[in-house]
Formats: structure tokens, sequence, C-alpha cells
């Protein structure tokens, strides 16, 4: 009977063995299910930092062509109105389109600060993380150029730009044409 003894004590003892391998086992899954967590949440949070950084320099780049392209807008309309005056000596009517010109550089003028504060406050909210902004990415879009066809049309503004929305109506129902 010794040796059945031997044997149930032999069996009892590899039994807790595996038991208490078990149980380490499991308190390493559930260590590691943790840490994985942990850097799921860590790697989370930079994917959504860096995207916040990504659209904070595109809107910087937005301001910059901005402020470039109503850079390179002022001395063309210079330009314009001391040549407009020029040849309202010939053609009197030209004053009137020297007259729409001014005009469109005032509204111009008017809506690119707001534009640009606008572009600051979005860029602010984003940085405190009080809105998540998805802008594609600028490298695609090419640079402002100037028209190179004196003969195009002048430009219209978008709706969202105009101060009057009633004028947007009247402008597409008669449009205005630069050639004379």
């Amino acid at each position: 009977m010794f040796g059945k003894d031997d044997l149930v004590d032999n069996l009892s003892r590899d039994l807790d063995r595996a038991r208490g391998r078990r149980d380490a086992l499991a308190s390493e899954a559930t260590t590691l299910m943790a840490q994985i967590a942990e850097i799921e949440a860590r790697l989370s949070e930079e994917k959504k930092r860096r995207e916040r950084e990504r659209v904070l320099v595109e809107i910087e780049a937005i301001k910059t062509r901005i402020k470039q392209a109503a850079g390179a807008f002022a001395p063309v309309v210079d330009g314009l109105s001391k040549a407009i005056e020029s040849a309202a000596a010939v053609v009197p009517e030209a004053r009137e389109l020297n007259s729409f010109l001014v005009s469109v550089a005032t509204e111009i003028d008017s809506v690119l600060d707001p534009l640009l504060r606008e572009l600051d406050q979005r860029a602010d909210a984003l940085r405190t993380g009080h809105v998540a902004l998805d802008l594609p990415s600028s490298a695609d879009e090419p640079a402002i150029e100037l028209p190179k066809d004196s003969n195009e049309r002048l430009l219209r503004f978008p709706a969202w730009l105009s101060r009057d929305k009633g004028a947007d109506k009247e402008t597409a129902e008669s449009p205005r044409s630069t050639a004379a």
C-alpha cells in the first residue's frame, strides 16, 4: 500500500503545481492584456496628436497661401486702377470699371480678416481638443498663379464669402465682363 499512497501524493503535488502554473499564467495573461490596452490607448492618442498637428500645419499653410494671394492681388489692383484712370481720359465709361475694381478690392479686404480669424479660431479649438478637423493634404494643390489670359472674366466670390447674399443672385443673372 505504500506505493499507492506515494502515487496519490505525487499526483496531488503535480496537480497543485499545475494549478499554480495555471494561476501564474492567468495572472500574466491579465497583466499582458492590461499592458496591451495601455499601449493601444497610447497609440491611439499619439495618432490623434499627429493628426491634430497635421491639420494645424495645413491651416497655417492655408493662411499663408491666402496672405500671399492677397499680397499679390493688391499690386495688380493698383496697376489696373492706374491703367483704367489713363483709359478714362479716352473712354469715360472706364471709370465704371475702376469703381467696380475698387468695390471688388474692398470686398476682398472686408472678408479676408474674418476668414483669417475664423481659421485661427478653428486652430485654437483644435489645439484644445474641442474639435476634430479632417483636411486634405495641400501637397496636391497647385501654387496660386495670376491669370495668363488678359481677357479672362473676373472671378466671382463664392456665396459663403459674400456679405450680401442677395447680390449673388443679381450677379448670376447679369454677369459682368472685362472685355471691351
